[in-house]
């Protein structure tokens, strides 16, 4: 059992022998790397200038430009990373991403997604297989899947893009300077002209033309008294539960 464990010991210490003379490698020509947890494949192309932070991943052929800040806790794998690009607490597979592009937090950039100049790609931002062009900002909590966005378009939060119907994938395009609202669903195939707008909570199912606004929901009303009746039990309980709070914080003052 000894012997079992030494071995497994030596092999874990010549993992980490193999590992750090990569990084030694990299910093040797000018990669920017301060802590041993980064782990880099002997594949993987680095520019100078490139800074690597503690518990990223680079996998495959990956290759990152100049002055590219990555990590912390990323993980790239067979990509391209254009230069000044940083990349934040997110995983990207099989993907190009241009140069100035800001990626992260938590991003999820699948496989055959190509970026432009200076996108963002933000928090629980997911994308696959599509392609957006120059300057496009998606902040947050969206899914693009089998797209073609022009540039300098505005995706707000919770867009989807419906791509995908069971049986078959379509694809979904979008002109340059669009604004798609809040809570938006695409469904595919269906394009959206430029300079259009969709409003927020629409589902889209057909062609928005150049500079139209795509309106798709129900139209609101309001049924007066219908909640008052349900909401009595509900607020007399939370000021009961309020009353003790304020009862027990005088009670710790004094």
């Amino acid at each position: 059992m000894e012997d079992t464990i030494q071995a497994m010991r030596d092999a874990l210490d010549a993992a980490e022998a193999a590992r750090e003379a990569v990084l030694l490698r990299h910093m040797a020509r000018g990669v920017q790397i301060d802590s041993r947890t980064v782990c880099i494949d002997e594949t993987v192309q680095i520019a100078p200038g490139a800074k690597i932070l503690p518990g990223t991943i680079l996998r495959g052929h990956t290759v990152i430009g100049p002055d590219c800040v990555i990590g912390p806790n990323s993980l790239i794998e067979d990509s391209e990373i254009g230069a000044d690009t940083t990349v934040n607490a997110s995983q990207i597979y099989s993907s190009q991403i241009g140069p100035h592009n800001a990626i992260g937090p938590f991003t999820h950039v699948r496989a055959g997604t190509v970026t432009d100049y200076g996108v963002h790609l933000g928090a629980y931002v997911e994308t696959k297989n599509s392609n957006l062009a120059r300057g496009n900002t998606v902040s947050h909590l969206t899914y693009i899947g089998d797209s073609d966005v022009g540039k300098y378009c505005n995706f707000g939060c919770g867009t989807v893009t419906c791509n995908y119907d069971g049986q078959s994938k379509f694809r979904t395009t979008i002109g340059d300077y669009c604004f798609i609202g809040c809570n938006t669903n695409l469904v595919a195939p269906v394009s959206v002209g430029d300079g259009a707008y969709t409003a927020a909570g629409s589902t889209i199912t057909q062609d928005v033309p150049a500079g139209a606004l795509g309106i798709a929901r129900g139209r609101q009303s309001n049924l007066e008294g219908w909640a008052e009746p349900k909401m009595e039990a509900y607020i007399a309980k939370k000021q009961d539960l309020e009353a003790q709070q304020r009862a027990e914080e005088q009670s710790s003052e004094t």
